[in-house]
């Protein structure tokens, strides 16, 4: 029997987007799952734990190690009047489907001028910060946003990630759905019976009026913990979760740095071509004379995910986010 959401509970990310993915298979017969091990295993997060027992090996299922094959089985389906919902069991292993997803997945429908539609969601854990193995802790989020024809999200938290998988299945265009591996376990308060969010759009998640921290997917909390550490010495930061990064819905940006005056970005990935650079031009061009003080970025090196005995220092924390802040003030 499909587990109750009909009640107020206390939820993991993972559990979120557990619960959301089983409300998508009760909602709509045409809604299936694929990936590898994600079956009698429920994946590695056990982020599909259950699904294949309630639901059965044809609407759960376990695929051979092949990404490409896996895409492009989800690209017949789509056409065939399904709704795939794909897990690439980590980051790193995207590259082999990179060729399904921008060259038929991206542009099926506009090739055939709107005539079909292309409903899949390709689910990606994605970042660093659990001791993983190499390939197992990218952000190659970037590659995708700068694809036309793609829609690409990041659920940064448990509430989030209930809702915005549901939306994503929904979405007649294809999404590419970015899942913080290291917030997996985070949990809070999930009230099913609520109204949620639009997924397209970015969220102010705490208010502020001295500088803007812009962020999402895992560096959504450090920003978070970042700005309480900021108001013990006296200085308000508000920030913005993006939760869309293609569309970019930058309205809640430009309305907060023309009140606080500066810009902090931050992500995992690389700050060479990152998110934030997008980020930072278009604030640049709508809100310029309201910034007193270059926007900044903080993110990762320019360099291959180092061995995971030395990724905190290559990943961005608290305190590189708070001497952007001091650096922001310094000018």
């Amino acid at each position: 029997m499909a587990e109750s959401t009909s009640k107020t509970q206390q939820i993991s990310l993972g559990k979120g987007l557990n619960l959301g993915l089983r409300r998508a298979l009760e909602d709509d017969p045409k809604v299936l799952l694929m990936g590898e091990d994600i079956g009698k295993l429920g994946g590695v997060f056990r982020v599909t734990d259950g699904l294949q027992k309630d639901f059965g090996d044809s609407r759960v299922i376990d695929t051979p190690l092949a990404e490409s094959g896996i895409v492009g089985t989800a690209v017949g389906l789509a056409l065939s009047g399904y709704r795939p919902v794909v897990e690439i069991q980590f980051d790193g292993f995207v590259y082999p489907a990179f060729d399904q997803i921008v060259t038929q997945v991206a542009k099926m429908r506009a090739r055939a001028l709107g005539t079909v539609s292309m409903p899949i969601v390709i689910r990606i854990p994605f970042g660093g910060g659990i001791g993983a193995v190499e390939h197992h802790s990218e952000s190659p989020e970037g590659y995708f946003a700068m694809t036309a024809g793609l829609r690409v999200v990041a659920a940064s938290n448990p509430v989030d990630a209930y809702w915005m998988i549901q939306q994503a299945i929904a979405s007649d265009d294809p999404v590419v759905f970015f899942e913080p591996k290291r917030r997996y376990w985070d949990k809070a308060e999930l009230d099913p019976a609520a109204t949620p969010y639009p997924l397209y759009a970015s969220r102010v998640v705490r208010e502020g009026t001295d500088a803007t921290l812009v962020a999402y997917g895992p560096m959504v909390k450090t920003c978070l913990e970042a700005a309480a550490a900021a108001a013990e010495e006296g200085r308000s930061l508000e920030v913005i979760d993006l939760r869309t990064l293609s569309p970019l819905d930058l309205e809640p940006v430009y309305a907060s740095v023309r009140k606080t005056g500066r810009l902090i970005t931050v992500h995992e990935a690389s700050v060479f071509m990152g998110m934030g650079a997008e980020v930072a031009a278009k604030v640049t061009e709508k809100c310029f004379y309201s910034l007193e003080a270059p926007v900044l970025r903080v993110g990762a090196p320019h360099t291959p995910y180092p061995p995971s005995r030395v990724e905190e220092e290559f990943l961005p924390d608290l305190d590189r986010v708070l001497d952007a802040v001091d650096r922001a003030f310094a000018f």
